[in-house]
């Protein structure tokens, strides 16, 4: 195993390990301030995620207003506020558009850059960061520290075989545990937990969970969109949470849009496991009718219509709502107009589990909060900070992701800058 030698205490050796948005964006502040800095990741190349992302619409940020904004971190709101207020949607639209790439605010107030593609705003980030100095290494692996003493040496895995670095300083920015085919692993939570940081375990968010589904409800209707509904979920602290749009009903349960918005809520109350908190979603078909106007409408003459066609004709509904219906609902007469415009109202989908880690959109747990300093420093190894995912926060999917990792990729560098800097 080769190892670098340190370079003059002049010139300070600081690594980044992890080239993803947080980390670059850490990398930039850093070569802001003079400093030279060095990228490590284990792919080829860097940024895997954020182009996967953004290959059906990269969608940066979010342009609802800051204070509804702010709220879409839910518990870490207070904690990540300062870093946001730093570099707000607006400050981060800006920026971009210092890169040459201009952005727009597209439907429900998600903002894209013009093009809608990740990889025009990474060319011209690298391109930048190249010219100020930013060394990359891809295929580096991080593997832990040798005698499991950061002082001793950082070990990467390499295509050349194990090698092993000095640093004076080093921001980890290595995601969390979903896409671990793209470079968030989670690996790194091992070196850390036997080096005493204290972790939050990793647990999927923005999700889809499994359902007991019926071989004829996969069959027949696996691959169903659901619009123009309501979803809502009572959380463990008996707050009721609504959000409307559409989801998707797959072979194997429900993802979407709307059950990413939901997902946390949702996965804990599976995790608590609690018979008085059940772990459940109710469905409004009809928010647009009282469970009043949906009964007058049942209580009409059939005329000799099937359930199914009752549903079609009177409430405009598609086939699939009478099947799940019967699935979620089986004692359910369907002679009795109340008893259905309640249902539809307010169908129960019970998960039975979250869908695995890896196929999530991101994750929560890691790094906890109270582990780091202000400047997220590792409270345990000075010198050593932490920006994005590995972080323990969650937030929804539509910019809100993206934008604290930017976020806390540029207090950990600007973190950085200050240790290094101060008496």
């Amino acid at each position: 195993m080769s190892v670098s030698p340190r370079q003059p205490s002049s010139q300070p050796v600081i690594a980044v390990i992890g080239g993803g948005p947080a980390g670059l964006m850490a990398a930039e502040q850093i070569a802001n301030a003079g400093l030279r800095v060095e990228v490590f990741d284990a792919k080829p190349s860097v940024a895997r995620k954020f182009l996967l992302a953004g290959i059906g619409g990269m969608n940066i940020t979010h342009a609802e207003p800051y204070d509804a904004f702010v709220t879409r971190y839910g518990e870490a709101q207070p904690i990540l506020q300062p870093m946001l207020d730093e570099l707000t949607p607006q400050q981060l639209r800006q920026w971009i558009h210092e890169l040459g790439i201009e952005t727009f605010v597209g439907s429900s107030n998600r903002v894209f850059p013009t093009g809608m593609k990740a990889a025009p705003l990474l060319r011209a980030w690298l391109h930048r960061l190249r010219g100020q100095g930013v060394a990359f290494h891809p295929r580096h692996r991080w593997r832990g520290w040798v005698d499991n003493d950061p002082q001793q040496g950082w070990k990467f895995e390499t295509p050349e075989g194990e090698i092993c670095h000095r640093f004076d300083a080093v921001i980890l920015a290595l995601g969390g545990a979903s896409w671990a085919k793209l470079g968030s692993d989670g690996r790194w939570c091992k070196p850390l937990q036997q080096a005493g940081v204290e972790l939050n375990p990793l647990l999927p968010s923005n999700c889809g969970f499994e359902m007991h589904w019926s071989p004829f409800i996969q069959e027949r209707f696996g691959g169903t969109p659901i619009k123009n509904i309501v979803l809502a979920v009572t959380d463990r602290n008996g707050t009721r949470i609504e959000r409307k749009g559409e989801f998707l009903i797959t072979g194997y349960g429900i993802e979407g849009s709307l059950v990413y918005a939901l997902s946390a809520p949702l996965r804990d109350l599976l995790l608590l496991a609690d018979p008085k908190r059940p772990a459940e979603l109710q469905l409004d078909w009809l928010p647009h009718l009282s469970q009043e106007a949906i009964t007058a409408k049942l209580k009409q003459p059939r005329k000799g219509l099937t359930f199914a066609n009752l549903l079609r004709k009177r409430l405009h509904l598609p086939p699939i709502a009478p099947a799940l219906l019967r699935e979620c609902c089986p004692d359910l007469a369907t002679q009795d107009a109340p008893a259905i415009a309640q249902a539809l109202k307010a169908m129960p989908l019970r998960p039975t589990a979250t869908r695995p880690i890896d196929e999530a959109i991101s994750s929560a747990g890691g790094v906890r909060f109270d582990a780091v300093n202000r400047d997220l420093m590792l409270k345990k190894f000075p010198g050593m900070f932490v920006a994005g995912e590995m972080l323990d926060w969650e937030a929804p999917t539509g910019g809100y992701l993206l934008t604290a990792c930017f976020a806390t990729g540029k207090r950990a560098g600007q973190g950085l800058v200050r240790w290094l800097t101060s008496d």
